[in-house]
């Protein structure tokens, strides 16, 4: 028995009327009468009674009708969950950052097992810069995003580190510091630091280390907003910048050197996304990343 039997049978018992009901179905009334007719044959009792006043049910057909119109039901839920499902898998991601979380090939091993459950899907990268240190998120530019913490209103997402490093400082070459192999904080206090834009909430606070201060003000040499001034600023001689030790060969580049600094906690990474959002590629692709990043505390 077809789908299409039931449904035929379902319209002609709820219209009694053959030429109403083949039009609701955009059938011919000979067609629709046709596979009534089979189906009576094949359930082996008549469903309706056709008469010159009308056409009415058979005590086997309104016996038939609750079923009919039950199993239907539940086809259309299905139909509906495999077509919701389907553009699930061929939609896009979008995964913000505002450095590359690479270390160690982190993110082609989470594309590889998101593939996995997802093949169809679209993982797209968005780079964010500085001033948005949410990546995306906040704005919903982006599903997901690597950020550093503390993210700004955290109430309103949902995070897992991925990835907890030391935080160094980077100074030119030429600083009095850079032949320290380890540098105390307390060296640092009265140093020229660049600085994330306002914009960034409290990880500019993070970045200036303001809760290993004790109070004492913060000397900003300048704003920076990307890799590239960063790297300038430095060179440049406008401050020193902390930054996690796995992001120090951004900067690295020739005239730059980082050192390891005493008495700050690590920084932490973490794939962020917004509270309560449980759509399937968000949760998949979470469930990828913890997988494929068990996180190694900073030494």
């Amino acid at each position: 028995m077809h789908g299409r039997d039931l449904r035929y049978f379902m319209t002609a018992a709820e219209e009694l009327h053959f030429t109403r009901a083949a039009e609701r179905l955009f059938v011919s009334q000979p067609a629709l009468s046709k596979q009534i007719r089979m189906l009576e044959r094949q359930l082996g009792a008549p469903l309706f009674e056709r008469a010159a006043q009308g056409v009415r049910l058979t005590p086997v057909g309104a016996a038939l009708l609750p079923h009919a119109r039950r199993v239907l039901a539940e086809w259309d839920a299905a139909w509906e969950t495999v077509a919701r499902v389907s553009g699930e898998q061929r939609a896009t991601l979008v995964v913000g950052m505002s450095t590359s979380p690479g270390r160690g090939g982190m993110l082609p091993a989470i594309r590889s097992r998101f593939t996995a459950l997802h093949p169809q899907a679209t993982v797209r990268l968005r780079q964010v810069g500085w001033e948005d240190s949410t990546a995306g998120l906040a704005d919903g530019s982006a599903d997901v995003a690597f950020v550093w913490l503390p993210i700004p209103d955290a109430e309103r997402y949902t995070w897992t580190v991925v990835a907890e490093e030391p935080r160094v400082v980077a100074m030119p070459e030429t600083h009095r510091l850079a032949g320290h192999e380890v540098v105390d904080f307390a060296e640092l206090l009265d140093e020229p630091f660049l600085a994330l834009p306002e914009t960034a909430g409290p990880l500019r606070d993070y970045w200036l280390a303001t809760e290993a201060r004790d109070g004492r003000p913060v000397r900003v040499g300048a704003e920076i907003a990307g890799t590239a001034e960063t790297y300038e600023a430095l060179v440049d001689g406008r401050g020193v910048c902390l930054l996690a030790s796995g992001n120090a060969p951004l900067l690295t580049l020739g005239g730059v050197v980082t050192r390891p600094v005493r008495g700050i906690s690590p920084s932490r990474l973490a794939l962020a996304w917004r509270a309560g959002d449980r759509r399937p590629l968000v949760v998949d692709y979470v469930r990828a990343c913890r997988q494929a990043t068990p996180v190694r505390p900073a030494g």
